[in-house]
């Protein structure tokens, strides 16, 4: 066998001298590797170097990283890339696939490290920390070039055997010096005997070493001295508790605490929030409520029961004598009025007596038996029906103008102004006799309203066939809608007129005990009171109003139908007379003389009329009123339609105030407007002056200023009744005119009358303005010749009286 082999290993020695004659290029060779692949004669994977001349299994590239892991510890993959030639893709894979299989290896940021390499790196780490004391882990990862949280894994395990220190706070210390922080830790932590917060005693241990140590001091973290100190207190070393990690409360503090509290708290049966607040207990209420499981614990306040018993005694005392009690009063000034509500709550005699109605709890601290509120509800009620109260009754406007009216009586025209009132109260009679022909329409209308009021019906009324009638259904469902809206306002106007200072100081009266009690304060036990008290009384007041509203429904009923006729007289006249200020349009200030004269005379009346009946209307709704008055003979003033105006309520009053104030303006238009919309408020209907109705008022005033002009006797009074009757003949309107505006009238008539006829007018005119001149200079004295020039001047127009009757009479 042995010469076999010889043989053989001549043959291949030779074989091997023997120089080939066919010579094999790099390319053949790499198609030969590749067909023998792809024949699978070369059954397993090939990679290529980096240069391509080479060609090396997966297997052989791990043994090679392997090899330089043992060799060096902590190897680069991209050293290993070219240090095996091979690309940095096959060595990442083939390092993974190592890492994988060998626990004792980790692939970190691209380098492969190795445990032994880590143990050599802990030495090296352990003996420059002896020689320090203290190390940083950021330096330490520093000169590794890796990661503080990688070297805080690497260091933990090895901690005690291969490092000997302690690792915290991200610092590395050795053993003594541990043992040495923490002797200060305990000292200074045994050293305190009040609540403190640890944060300020690690600063002062952190200057005290750094003036031990000087410039060569470590700097410590202030984790590290607390977790020392939880350390020291985990194992019983110091005393006392340590709350949300920072605070510290020792245990002298909260033995000498806890018996301040019990000694306080067994004495006086209470004990204030504040003065544990003081003590340095920061939930004082469940601080107590835990120590004390039998106690009350109140609003500012901790009570024992026993203090219930006693406010119940006299709680109970107080309901018996249908009287009433202060709890305040009875319990420790410390108690504030939310403790005693709760603790009267938790009373038994309060809770038996609130259940059979026997008691109120009013102001929170405030008993009062059922019996004392209803004995002061019924003395109240009563005094009610007496006693006026602000804003419901008054003594009323129609008694203070009648005054007025009285203070006015004798004034009469004597400047030169006469007075109309005769012609109005033809044109009026006329009104009324064409009025009284429609009365039933107007009639039922105004029956709506009320019912409305009332809230008797609350049905719709059946529509008409006449636009006419649509007119009247949409101005009474207007009407009803604004009385509504009016009686809620009302309603609420009830509620402020008896205000709690009015109902304060009738139980005052009433009760004169509430100020003898010498209370610094009695407003704080009658404020309570009042405010339980006042939505009865409105109540009570309420019902007496609605009672007296229901018996009064057909009063007001009247009132609103002679209202209305009132209104259709006044408001036609009005407008037939102003129709007759247009022939002044181009003479400016006779055209607002004019326009005044009218207001002051027809208008003026026509809003008291108006102002004096909405007025009694509003207070027979109150049922403050219960027989309506007749103010047709009082006469109102500028003050008093201001007044009277505003009592009104809601926007009624707004518009009635508008029409006062366009009372007093120069043009009429404004205040038939304002007037309109005061009447549409009201829920009345204007009637408007058409064709046919302006001819019938106009032939009726025509006849009455016939009347009247033949009958005359007085030759100062005749005048103005000539030149409206001239007025009517000649242009067929019906002027109104003052004394002042008798001389620009007469201007208009000159082209339309005959020059005797106007002489005639002229002389009589200038003979009436010397007879009311004498009259206005005379001075009443004995001596004084005035009033016989004025006799004489009559007696000459009295001559002239037949022939100025003749122009307009035809005799």
């Amino acid at each position: 066998m042995d010469e076999e082999l010889l043989e053989l290993q001549r043959q291949f020695e030779f074989a091997q001298q023997v120089k080939s004659t066919v010579r094999l290029s790099e390319r053949n060779v790499v198609e030969l590797v590749q067909k023998l692949h792809q024949l699978q004669i070369i059954d397993f994977d090939l990679l290529h170097t980096i240069s391509g001349k080479e060609y090396i299994t997966p297997e052989q590239l791990r043994n090679e990283i392997v090899a330089e892991i043992n060799k060096l510890g902590r190897v680069s993959l991209i050293d290993l890339a070219d240090s095996t030639g091979v690309d940095l893709y096959h060595v990442e894979k083939q390092a993974q696939y190592v890492v994988s299989s060998d626990s004792s290896l980790m692939l970190i940021n691209g380098e492969i490290v190795s445990n032994t390499y880590w143990d050599t790196a802990a030495e090296e780490i352990n003996e420059r920390l002896q020689e320090c004391s203290q190390i940083a882990i950021a330096e330490i990862a520093g000169q590794l070039q890796v990661g503080s949280e990688l070297v805080v894994s690497i260091l933990e395990p090895r901690l005690g055997t291969l490092v000997k220190g302690r690792l915290e706070g991200g610092q590395l210390y050795t053993p003594a010096y541990v043992a040495r922080v923490s002797a200060m830790v305990r000292g200074a932590a045994r050293g305190i005997f009040v609540p403190m917060n640890t944060s300020a005693l690690w600063n002062s241990l952190q200057s005290l070493l750094q003036e031990m140590d000087g410039a060569v001091g470590v700097a410590v973290d202030a984790s590290f001295f607390q977790s020392l100190f939880n350390g020291l207190v985990k194992e019983g070393e110091i005393l006392g508790s340590l709350r949300a990690g920072v605070h510290w409360t020792p245990s002298v503090f909260a033995t000498a605490q806890k018996d301040c509290i019990d000694s306080f708290f067994s004495q006086n049966s209470f004990i204030t929030y504040q003065a544990l607040q003081k003590l340095g207990i920061p939930q004082p209420s469940q601080y107590l409520q835990s120590r004390y499981p039998e106690g009350i614990s109140l609003d500012s306040t901790f009570a024992h029961p026993s203090i219930i018993e006693m406010l119940d005694a006299a709680v109970e005392d107080a309901i018996e004598r249908n009287s009433w009690i202060d709890a305040l009063s009875v319990l420790p000034t410390s108690f504030g009025s939310q403790d005693a509500f709760k603790i009267l709550s938790l009373c038994p005699s309060v809770q038996t007596a609130q259940k059979s109605n026997r008691a109120l709890n009013l102001g929170d601290s405030y008993i009062f038996s059922s019996g004392f509120v209803k004995d002061l509800f019924d003395r109240m009620e009563k005094e009610m029906e007496t006693l006026s109260i602000p804003g419901l009754v008054g003594a009323g406007p129609v008694d203070e103008f009648r005054v007025a009216k009285d203070a006015k009586v004798g004034n009469d025209n004597s400047t030169g102004e006469v007075n109309e009132t005769s012609s109005d109260a033809g044109i009026s009679k006329q009104t009324s006799e064409k009025g009284s022909k429609k009365k039933k329409g107007k009639s039922g209308a105004n029956t709506k309203m009320v019912q409305a009021e009332t809230g008797a019906d609350n049905q719709e009324s059946a529509p008409s066939k006449s636009k006419k009638s649509q007119r009247k259904g949409k101005a009474s469902s207007g009407s009803q809608t604004s009385d509504s809206k009016s009686g809620a306002r009302k309603d609420e106007d009830s509620l402020g007129a008896i205000s709690e200072e009015w109902v304060i100081q009738k139980i005052t009266s009433l009760n004169p005990d509430f100020e003898e009690q010498g209370l610094d304060d009695p407003e704080m036990i009658l404020l309570p009171l009042a405010r339980h008290l006042r939505p009865l009384l409105v109540n009570s007041w309420k019902e007496r109003r609605k009672a007296a509203f229901t018996e009064n429904t057909q009063k007001i009923k009247k009132l609103l139908d002679n209202l209305q006729k009132k209104l259709d007289e006044s408001f036609l006249n009005m407008q037939l007379y102003e129709k007759a200020l247009d022939l002044f349009e181009d003479d400016q200030s006779t055209s607002t003389l004019l326009h005044k004269h009218l207001l002051r005379t027809t208008g003026t009346s026509m809003v008291a009329t108006l102002l004096l009946n909405l007025d009694m209307l509003d207070k027979l709704k109150n049922g403050v009123l219960t027989e309506p008055q007749t103010p047709e003979s009082i006469s109102l003033g500028p003050g008093d339609r201001i007044t009277l105006a505003k009592s009104l309520p809601g926007l009624l009053s707004a518009k009635a105030i508008a029409t006062v104030e366009a009372l007093e303006g120069k043009r009429v238009e404004p205040f038939m407007s304002a007037l309109r919309e005061v009447a549409e408020e009201s829920g009345l209907a204007l009637k408007k002056l058409d064709k046919k109705l302006e001819r019938t008022l106009l032939h009726s005033y025509r006849k009455d200023l016939t009347s009247q002009v033949s009958a005359e006797t007085d030759p100062v009074s005749l005048l103005p009744q000539v030149v409206s009757l001239l007025y009517v003949q000649v242009h067929g309107k019906a002027l109104q005119a003052p004394g002042r505006a008798i001389s620009a009238a007469l201007s208009r008539l000159k082209d339309k009358l005959d020059d005797s006829a106007f002489k005639t007018l002229v002389d009589y005119q200038s003979g009436t303005v010397s007879v009311l001149a004498l009259m206005a200079a005379a001075t009443g004295d004995e001596e004084d010749c005035t009033s016989d020039r004025i006799l004489s001047k009559r007696e000459v127009l009295e001559e002239l009286m037949p022939a100025l009757k003749g122009l307009v009479l035809g005799t």
